[in-house]
C-alpha cells in the first residue's frame, strides 16, 4: 500500500477511534452525578469574632452560623499572610509567601516572574469546563491590564471598596498619618443598598437566578468577596443597634503589660501604620466605639452572606454546590497594644473557614490546624478534578471525611522574609527575621499573654515547632512596596526608612 493511501487508512481509523472515545466517555458522564458547582465567599479581615468561633461572647453572625450547621467548621485555621495582596495571593495561586516572595501590598503576582504565569483556583477550575465569575474582593486588586484580568470569564462591576465615606471623617484625626480609611461609625443615613457589599451581594442573587436555568450543563464557580469590616467601618444605624452603647461592649483582653515579655522586634513588624495604636483609642475615648463599629460591620457582612446563601436555596442550587467561607486574615482591636493585621499572634493570623456542601457532613468542627492555602487542593479533589500538580497546601478532605483525622504538618504565617509562626493544636511559635523567639501555650493560654520562650523547659517544644520552619525564605520579590520590613547594610528598614527608635508610636 501506498504510504499517502496508509496514512488515510490510519487517520480514517484513529478518527473513528476518537468518535467511539467521546461517544462513551459523553454517554458515561451522562449517567454519573454531575460535578458540583463551587460558592467561594471571601471576607476581608474578619478575625475569629463569629459566633461558632466563640471570639467575642456579644458577637452575632447568625447566617454564617448557619452555614456552620450544615458544613464542616476549621476551628483551628489560620492565615499563610497577615495581610490583605500575599493572603489571596496565596490562597489563589496555592503557593506560601516565603516561595514566592509576595508578602506586601505590592506587587500585583502577575508582575513576579514566578506567579506570572501561575494557573490560579478559578483558572483551573475553567480548564475542565467550570463557567468561572467573580465579583467584589477576591483578588487583593483586579489587575491594571487586561492581560491580568485572565482569572474569570466574568468579572463583576465592583472590585472592592464600601461605596463613598461622609463629607468628613466621624473620628477625631488619627496619629500616623490621619489616613481617610481609618475612620468609623454610623454611615450613611440612606440605607443599605448604596454600600458596595450590598451590591455583590445583590449580583450574587442575579447571577444564581441565571445560573440555574443555563442549559449549557457547565457546573459554575462563583467567587463573592465582601469588603467589610475592612476600614472604614461604616454601618447604618440598623446594625449599631444590634450591640447598644447602654448595654456596654465587651472589650478585647489587652493588659497593659501585654507586651512586656515579647521581642522588641515584634514592633517592627507593624512599626508605622495608618492603623491606630491602643494608647490613642484610649486618649481620644474611641476603644469602645471602635469595637462597636467593627461588629456592627461583621454583622452587615453577615446579612450579605445569608441574602447569597438564601438565593442558593431559592435556585435549588445548595445539593450539589461546594460553599467554602474565608477571611484573608484576622484584625487586632486592641490585643497587644494595636489595631489592624500586621502580627504573627492568634488575633491576626485566625480566621473562619467553613466549608459545606453535597458529601460534607453537617455540623462538625475540626480542631486540627488548618491552612487557607488548603483551600485550593481541597476543592479541586472534592470537585472530582485531577490532582494540581506543585500545590503547596494539603487537602483537608480527610478532615472533612472525619473530623479527628490526622493532619500532617501545622498552620505557617509569614510577614516579611524570616518571620514566621507555628500554630499546632497546642502551641504558638513565633521566631523574628532577628532569631528572637515567642511561645504560648493555647491550652492554658488562649490570649497569648505569657511568652515562654525563654524558658528552658520548653526547649524541646521550641525544637519541634521551629523545625518546620525554612532555612531561608524568598527574597522580597521586585516591586515589593508597602508594609515591606527588610534589613538593608545591617540596617532594618521599614518602607524604605531606617527604622529608629526615636520615632517609635507606642
Amino acid at each position: 500500500m501506498k504510504l499517502k493511501s496508509r496514512l488515510m487508512v490510519e487517520v480514517m481509523g484513529y478518527s473513528m477511534a476518537l468518535v467511539l472515545f467521546f461517544g462513551c466517555a459523553k454517554e458515561q458522564q451522562s449517567q454519573e452525578k454531575p460535578r458540583p458547582n463551587v460558592l467561594f465567599i471571601a471576607i476581608d479581615d474578619l478575625n475569629d469574632w463569629v459566633g461558632v468561633l466563640g471570639g467575642h461572647p456579644q458577637i452575632q453572625t447568625p447566617n454564617i452560623d448557619r452555614l456552620a450547621a450544615r458544613g464542616v467548621l476549621f476551628a483551628n485555621a489560620h492565615t499563610q499572610a497577615p495581610l490583605c495582596n500575599p493572603s489571596r495571593a496565596s490562597i489563589l495561586t496555592g503557593y506560601r509567601p516565603s516561595t514566592t516572595g509576595i508578602y506586601n501590598l505590592s506587587p500585583h503576582f502577575r508582575d513576579v516572574e514566578m506567579t506570572r504565569d501561575a494557573v490560579t483556583l478559578p483558572q483551573y477550575f475553567h480548564q475542565y469546563g467550570y463557567r468561572t465569575l467573580s465579583n467584589g474582593k477576591i483578588f487583593h486588586t483586579l489587575g491594571n491590564s487586561e492581560e491580568k484580568r485572565t482569572d474569570f470569564e466574568e468579572w463583576g462591576p465592583i472590585g472592592g471598596g464600601t461605596a463613598g465615606h461622609p463629607t468628613e471623617k466621624l473620628v477625631p484625626n488619627t496619629h500616623m498619618g490621619n489616613h481617610p480609611l481609618i475612620d468609623w461609625g454610623v454611615y450613611p443615613e440612606v440605607g443599605d443598598s448604596v454600600r458596595n457589599d450590598y451590591k455583590v451581594a445583590t449580583w450574587a442573587e442575579q447571577k444564581l437566578e441565571e445560573l440555574a436555568v443555563q442549559e449549557d450543563g457547565r457546573p459554575f464557580f462563583m467567587a463573592v468577596g465582601f469588603w467589610l469590616p475592612h476600614v472604614p467601618l461604616y454601618a447604618t444605624k440598623k446594625w449599631f443597634d444590634l450591640y447598644p452603647e447602654h448595654a456596654g461592649i465587651h472589650l478585647p483582653e489587652a493588659p497593659e503589660d501585654d507586651r512586656i515579655d515579647i521581642p522588641d522586634f515584634s514592633w517592627y513588624l507593624h512599626w508605622y501604620l495608618p492603623e491606630v495604636r491602643l494608647s490613642w483609642l484610649k486618649e481620644n475615648n474611641q476603644w469602645e466605639r471602635f469595637v462597636r463599629a467593627y461588629m456592627a460591620t461583621i454583622s452587615f457582612t453577615d446579612a450579605q452572606v445569608g441574602r447569597v446563601l438564601d438565593a442558593l436555596d431559592k435556585q435549588g442550587l445548595s445539593d450539589n454546590t461546594i460553599v467554602v467561607l474565608w477571611s484573608d486574615h484576622g484584625f487586632h482591636l486592641g490585643e497587644k497594644g494595636i489595631t489592624g493585621k500586621n502580627t504573627l499572634w492568634e488575633r491576626a493570623t485566625h480566621v473562619p473557614l467553613i466549608f459545606a456542601g453535597p458529601e460534607i457532613p453537617k455540623g462538625e468542627v475540626v480542631n486540627r490546624p488548618a491552612e487557607l492555602l488548603d483551600i485550593y487542593p481541597t476543592l479541586v479533589e472534592w470537585a472530582g478534578l485531577p490532582t494540581k500538580d506543585g500545590l503547596e497546601g494539603i487537602s483537608l478532605a480527610p478532615q472533612l471525611r472525619d473530623s479527628n483525622a490526622p493532619r500532617k504538618r501545622p498552620a505557617i504565617t509569614t510577614h516579611n522574609p524570616g518571620n514566621n509562626s507555628v500554630r499546632t493544636e497546642r502551641w504558638r511559635y513565633i521566631r523574628y527575621a532577628d532569631g528572637s523567639e515567642e511561645l504560648y501555650d493555647h491550652d492554658e493560654d488562649p490570649h497569648e499573654h505569657l511568652n515562654l520562650a525563654s524558658n528552658p523547659a520548653y526547649a524541646e517544644v521550641k525544637t519541634e515547632l521551629a523545625a518546620w520552619l525554612t532555612t531561608e525564605d524568598a527574597p522580597h520579590a521586585p516591586g515589593s512596596k508597602h508594609r515591606n520590613l527588610e534589613k538593608i547594610d545591617g540596617v532594618w528598614h521599614w518602607e524604605g526608612n531606617p527604622i529608629n527608635w526615636d520615632d517609635w508610636v507606642k
